[in-house]
């Protein structure tokens, strides 16, 4: 199947080159489906694409394949969105022609019985139907759409469909997972802690404030490069995937908690820096946005009532106030230095090393080392 992005510009990587499509047509009972896709603008935040790919309006871009495709004689439209529920809303209200939006990216449950929903399923904006069935494969999401012979949606209903254990499981599929996962069981199952209560690491926490998880990760991080004159650590709470049960830990746990495979890095910038750091870590505190930083060897205070870039004061590293003009070593992960999350200033940071150990590891190696390891939060980050 193709791949589809339609505000994703991608002509000057060449690795790229005839990978993806901006929408495409299928054809399902006789009649033309047009399909586009939609990838969220700041994807070059979220992810690591490379500096030579880059992501535009969302309403610009489905506007422009909406009219490619009407003009081929397609009336029925379809956009496949993991842009969130806000933008999938503004989307059907800024373009015409779009007639279903199937969404993702915010985790948004829509439903017209369940009273956790935060809107009907599918949410009407004009003349046209947004869906989204929430996260973690719990629901299976199901709409009808009856057309007339102009395109127009006469009607659309469904309901996302809970995906418990009255659903019976495909046998083939459940052999190959267990198949597939033989290899991996034994790194896995593999106890390398204990910890002597349960480690908080839920996003909407590490997302937020300081959490006991975040605090653990950057003091791993900084107890493995304490001997190379690193005295910051900075840990994306987006980066921070579970929490930790009380009891023995297996790898597989920390695989769950730090699943993106990235590498310890190290890196000098000067203390001015730093604080922009901090500012771009709580720039988006009202969206539980990835980038709010967990740390270590530094403290700080979060105004979360002032303006985005005027949020953090009484900077602290090492006991002392925050030097602006003052080299300071910090560590990281390599999609933090190398600009994810909005982290663009530790782009052209000095003596960047990006090739460390696997987080995961440091974290692994850093609880076997502590004995029953008892989580904490002490005070580092003060957000008020």
């Amino acid at each position: 199947f193709p791949v589809l992005m339609s505000n994703a510009d991608v002509s000057n990587e060449p690795l790229l080159a005839g990978k993806l499509a901006k929408s495409t047509v299928i054809e399902r009972g006789g009649e033309k489906l047009g399909l586009i896709g939609l990838t969220p603008d700041d994807t070059g935040d979220l992810a690591s694409p490379g500096d030579n790919i880059t992501f535009s309006d969302p309403v610009a871009a489905v506007q422009g394949e909406v009219d490619a495709l009407t003009a081929m004689g397609v009336n029925k439209i379809i956009v496949l969105s993991h842009s969130g529920y806000g933008v999938d809303q503004r989307v059907a209200a800024e373009t015409t022609g779009v007639d279903v939006i199937v969404g993702g990216h915010s985790n948004t449950l829509l439903s017209n019985t369940n009273e956790r929903a935060a809107g009907a399923y599918p949410t009407m904006v004009g003349e046209t139907a947004i869906v989204q069935a929430y996260a973690y494969g719990k629901f299976l999401g199901e709409l009808n759409v009856t057309f007339n012979d102009a395109g127009e949606i006469v009607e659309a209903v469904g309901e996302p469909l809970v995906m418990d254990a009255s659903v019976t499981e495909d046998a083939a599929t459940v052999a190959r997972i267990a198949e597939a996962a033989k290899p991996l069981e034994e790194i896995r199952t593999k106890v390398v802690a204990e910890a002597a209560a349960a480690i908080e690491g839920d996003r909407s926490v590490c997302r937020a404030v300081e959490c006991p998880m975040g605090s653990l990760i950057a003091d791993a991080m900084l107890d493995r490069v304490k001997d190379q004159g690193v005295e910051i650590a900075i840990q994306n709470g987006g980066g921070i995937r579970a929490s930790i049960d009380a009891g023995p830990v297996t790898m597989g746990e920390v695989l769950t908690v730090l699943p993106f495979q990235n590498t310890l890095s190290t890196f000098e910038v000067d203390g001015a820096t730093i604080v922009a750091a901090l500012e771009n870590g709580v720039s988006e505190l009202e969206e539980g946005a990835g980038r709010f930083a967990q740390v270590a060897g530094i403290s700080f205070t979060v105004d979360s009532a002032a303006e985005a870039g005027a949020r953090i004061s009484d900077v602290m590293v090492g006991g002392a106030a925050i030097d602006l003009g003052k080299t300071y070593g910090v560590v990281s992960n390599n999609y933090v230095r190398n600009g994810g999350d909005g982290y663009k200033m530790f782009k052209s940071a000095a003596n960047a090393y990006d090739y460390g150990p696997d987080l995961a590891d440091v974290m692994a190696e850093y609880l076997a080392a502590q004995g029953p390891f008892t989580p904490y939060t002490d005070g580092r980050i003060t957000v008020k």
